[in-house]
C-alpha cells in the first residue's frame, strides 16, 4: 500500500452546458478520508436528453456560481495527489477545456524524478484498470461493475452518509465518484494484488494498448 492521495473526480455536465456538477473523493490508504460535491452554473441551456441523464434542471443550478470559480480547489487537487476517473479521458477533457494548464506538479507516474509537469495527467483509470484485470466481463459501466462485484450495498451506506439525498444515484457527480473510489478500494483489499503498487496502476490505466505495452515494458507484479 502507498500511501499518496488519490483524487476520484467525476463530472456531470456537456462541453456546451459546462460542468453542471462535481464530485471529488479522496482515498488515503485505502481509506476515504474526505468527500465533496458542488452545483455549477450552466454555461449554455441544458438540452432534455442531459436532463434526462443527470436530472441537474437550469432551475435547480439558478444564480449558482460557475465551475470556473473552483480554479485554485482543483488546481490543490493536482498539486497533493493523483487524480483518478472511470473513463478519466472525460474529467480530463472538461478540466482542460477549463484550464488548459494546472500549476507545476509531481508527476507521480514516475517515482524516478522530481522533475515538475504542468498537466492534468497521467491520469489513473478504473475503467481502463477493470478491463485490463477483468477482461472478460460484458460490461465496464460503472454501475454494472458496482452490481458485478456487489458494491451495491457499501455504496447506497457511503451514498447516504456523503451524498444529499436528492443526488444519491448514478449520473450524481459525489455519487459516481464513490462507486469509482470503492472499486479501486476494492483491489487493495484483494490478497492476489496486496503488493499493487502506484505505477502498477498507472500501467492497467493506459487508454491504449500501444501506451499499455510501452508502459509494461517493465515488469507488472
Amino acid at each position: 500500500m502507498f500511501d499518496t492521495p488519490i483524487h476520484i473526480i467525476d463530472f456531470e455536465g456537456s462541453h456546451r452546458s459546462g460542468v453542471l456538477e462535481w464530485g471529488v473523493v479522496t482515498l488515503e490508504e485505502g481509506c476515504i478520508v474526505d468527500a465533496r460535491s458542488r452545483l455549477c452554473g450552466n454555461r449554455s441551456n441544458i438540452s432534455n436528453a442531459e436532463l434526462a441523464q443527470h436530472g441537474i434542471s437550469e432551475t435547480l443550478i439558478r444564480n449558482l456560481e460557475p465551475f470556473e470559480v473552483d480554479r485554485a480547489t482543483f488546481m490543490n487537487y493536482r498539486q497533493t495527489g493523483v487524480l483518478c476517473a472511470h473513463h478519466a479521458v472525460v474529467e480530463d477533457g472538461f478540466l482542460r477545456s477549463t484550464w488548459a494548464y494546472p500549476r507545476a506538479s509531481k508527476d507521480f507516474s514516475n517515482s524516478n524524478t522530481d522533475k515538475l509537469v504542468a498537466s492534468w495527467g497521467p491520469w489513473l483509470d478504473t475503467l481502463q484498470i477493470y478491463r485490463r484485470l477483468y477482461p472478460k466481463l460484458e460490461s465496464y459501466k460503472l454501475d454494472a461493475l458496482v452490481l458485478f462485484f456487489e458494491l451495491d450495498s457499501e455504496l447506497k451506506a457511503l451514498s447516504q452518509f456523503y451524498c444529499e439525498e436528492s443526488r444519491s444515484q448514478f449520473h450524481c457527480a459525489l455519487y459516481d465518484a464513490l462507486a469509482s473510489g470503492l472499486l479501486l478500494k476494492r483491489l487493495f483489499s484483494l490478497k492476489e494484488l496486496v503488493d499493487l503498487s502506484l505505477n502498477q496502476l498507472f500501467i492497467l490505466s493506459s487508454g491504449s494498448n500501444d501506451e499499455f505495452e510501452k508502459r509494461s515494458q517493465q515488469e507488472l507484479w
